[in-house]
């Protein structure tokens, strides 16, 4: 029968590179007043050895747990899982989070909180009493919710507020919505169209003012108007149904619709097929996010590409910079978003 072979430990490493264990200990996490020397050095075993640093002895032996919590709205992330319509949201958030996690050689735990203020303080304390975070990724709508971030300074946790413009005692991170959806709405404008509707999202997420002001904006500085043009939705696609209804029985009807997430504007241009309006010879739509469903609807949707992974990733170095102590820039850190041109987009119809 073959002979397992042996875990390499601490001491094995602290023997190969003939130093003690608490130098060993030091240079693992990350501590400060360790000689660069002799962090090569320890390190050069480390590698040599294959150790592997087992995060429960990290935890016992100094204040940090090596994990990293991130809240995401309970209600909302259990549709869409449960609805299987594609959204990828949560996999981008963890697939950035968790590849920093990993070279930063901490752990992320993803936890669902319900959004309802009455819930929310019981279930992150128990969460926090649970897992002791070393920090924590807020994302939208908690990221700007008082009863978390308040509590959260309280417990002297550093958290990132993806999709805030607000301190509140975190790191704000924001995708670039304003900017990306002056992008979209100038590209609309460069195909020739001036009657561009655009569809909200919902009012509990700042991100939504943004996307509206930078179709406002570059609708202004075109000098286009934009009376009639916008509709109300709130991510779902029974809402973008209702708002290309809406926007589409105007008389003269838009050329082109700009959607604040891909649901709704797949719903637009379901309800554009249905009313007999060809995509994109009578109708552009642009949508927000390029989920993996923009690629397969029929025309494929052009999109704003909402850089979540990146935004992760970057949220993931932030806290752990501001848990070794480091101070994080005066402002928000924009990350910013991407444009993919696909078949959903063309010039309007010949007066239009």
């Amino acid at each position: 029968m073959a002979r397992l072979r042996q875990a390499v430990t601490i001491k094995h490493v602290a023997a190969d590179a003939g130093v003690s264990l608490q130098t060993v200990s030091r240079v693992i996490n990350d501590e400060p007043n360790v000689r660069p020397a002799m962090k090569n050095k320890v390190q050069a075993s480390i590698d040599k050895l294959g150790y592997v640093p087992s995060i429960a002895a990290q935890r016992m032996s100094g204040s940090r747990s090596y994990l990293i919590l991130a809240l995401n709205d309970r209600e909302r992330t259990i549709a869409d899982w449960q609805a299987r319509q594609g959204s990828d949201w949560v996999d981008q958030m963890l697939l950035g989070g968790m590849l920093k996690c990993a070279e930063l050689g901490y752990r992320l735990i993803l936890e669902l909180v319900d959004t309802r203020n009455e819930h929310v303080e019981r279930e992150l304390k128990a969460a926090i009493a649970a897992l002791q975070p070393d920090g924590v990724i807020l994302t939208p709508p908690h990221s700007d919710n008082p009863l978390i971030t308040e509590l959260l300074s309280t417990h002297n946790i550093p958290f990132a507020q993806i999709g805030s413009a607000e301190r509140g005692g975190g790191i704000p991170l924001k995708m670039g919505d304003e900017g990306a959806a002056e992008m979209a709405t100038r590209f609309l404008i460069n195909l020739g169209h001036k009657q561009i509707g655009f569809v909200t999202g919902p009012g509990s997420y700042k991100l939504s003012s943004w996307r509206k002001n930078g179709w406002k904006n570059e609708m202004a500085k075109a000098g286009l108007s934009i009376e009639g043009l916008c509709a109300e939705g709130d991510f779902s696609y029974a809402s973008g149904v209702s708002a290309a209804r809406t926007l589409l029985s105007l008389e003269p009807r838009p050329t082109a619709i700009l959607a604040s997430n891909d649901h709704m504007a797949i719903a637009a241009m379901e309800h554009a097929h249905e009313i007999g309006l060809s995509v994109p010879e009578d109708l552009s739509i642009v949508s927000f996010d390029n989920s993996p469903m923009t690629r397969f609807t029929r025309p494929a949707l052009t999109a704003i590409d909402q850089p979540v992974a990146e935004t992760a990733s970057r949220a993931v170095e932030m806290i752990v910079a501001a848990k070794r102590g480091e101070k994080s820039a005066a402002g928000p850190t924009i990350v910013e978003a991407g444009f993919v041109e696909r078949e959903s987009t063309a010039p309007p119809p010949k007066g239009g």
